[in-house]
């Protein structure tokens, strides 16, 4: 069992103590059965919900505990070490909260909206990729239609990650049928306003358990769902940083957990020969390295975002080396996880 907060306002060594407690007791216990069965990790969801980790990036004044970005990450990170599925999908979730709170508060009803999230620690999905676009986030076909101060939107995402279990979906599309691609807003989606008939499958190698199959998504509702604020915007102020943010954090833990079993194998050998060091501890000093650079690498980005918002400096999200040292620090860390990985299986 997860042990309850022992304050009304924990802080935050007791929020990370908590998400350990949560990845030991919880995480761990069905990673193996989520990516084996490719299935939802609705145990770690439900967990996570109790102790309200749903909502730890929205504001105090709306209800939730306000955290940084900066321990966000640290949340993604804790989380990796235990089950990469589950991490991702949190990770994702925090995306998606970001958005509205960057970009939305100004909306009476997205800060009603935020305070639903709060009180019933509700699951936000993403839908920006679809067919027809070759991935690229900044054009759509889809496009949102307006009618009085209603909408409907038909959008055919070959990937949705866990779709299936989340209560609402931001959804990428244009800003009316005659638009241009890149003239684009999200419109948040509600469930029981939308239908998703099936597209795609998911069976994949790694990050099974986020189940990210595709649907044609058809959805009706009220316009005030529209995010008041232009996509571009919002990719490039937070959708952009945050989620190589994020998705490095909880890459970070994944690799932390390798080198830890890999210490653990090191000391079980050097218990078998007292007095000397085996080979195996010289690859563990190498292997620590790569790893302590690659949280360095993720901190320093992750600093200078939280910064940046800190100092309200919208403009600095659209210069181009910030831009470009976001996308490097997603390269690197997608590339030196694998080396972390290997160099510690090499070890055990």
């Amino acid at each position: 069992m997860t042990p309850p907060m022992t304050s009304a306002t924990p802080t935050f060594d007791q929020i990370l103590e908590q998400a350990h407690s949560i990845g030991k007791n919880v995480l761990a216990v069905h990673a193996a059965s989520v990516d084996r069965d490719a299935r939802f990790p609705r145990e770690a969801i439900e967990a996570l919900r109790e102790a309200r980790l749903l909502s730890a990036y929205v504001p105090r004044e709306i209800g939730g505990m306000g955290l940084s970005i900066l321990q966000i990450a640290k949340i993604c990170e804790v989380l990796g070490q235990y089950c990469g599925s589950s991490a991702m999908i949190y990770a994702m979730h925090k995306i998606q909260v970001a958005c509205i709170v960057h970009h939305a508060l100004v909306s009476p009803y997205f800060r009603n909206y935020l305070r639903e999230l709060v009180d019933q620690q509700r699951l936000i999905a993403s839908a920006t990729t679809e067919l027809g676009v070759g991935g690229d986030l900044r054009s759509s076909l889809c496009a949102v239609e307006i009618e009085g101060d209603a909408f409907r939107l038909t959008k055919k995402a070959p990937v949705i990650s866990y779709g299936e279990a989340a209560d609402d979906i931001l959804v990428t599309c244009r800003t009316s049928p005659e638009a241009l691609p890149s003239d684009q807003v999200q419109v948040l989606v509600r469930r029981g306003d939308y239908t998703a008939d099936p597209l795609s499958g998911w069976d994949t190698m790694g990050f099974r358990g986020t189940c990210s199959s595709g649907f044609t998504l058809c959805a009706t509702g009220s316009r005030d769902q529209i995010l008041p604020t232009p996509f571009a915007e919002i990719l490039a102020h937070t959708m952009h940083p945050v989620s190589h943010i994020v998705w490095c954090s909880l890459w970070s833990g994944i690799a932390i957990s390798a080198v830890i079993q890999a210490r653990a194998f090191v000391r079980m050998e050097a218990r078998k020969t007292p007095g000397e060091t085996p080979l195996s501890a010289i690859r563990l000093a190498e292997v620590d390295c790569v790893l302590q650079e690659m949280r360095h690498n993720v901190g320093s980005l992750t600093r200078e975002y939280h910064q940046l918002l800190v100092d309200e400096r919208p403009e600095a999200f659209s210069d181009f080396g910030f831009s470009i040292r976001t996308n490097n620090l997603k390269l690197s860390c997608s590339q030196v996880i694998v080396e972390i990985v290997g160099r510690a299986l090499l070890i055990c």
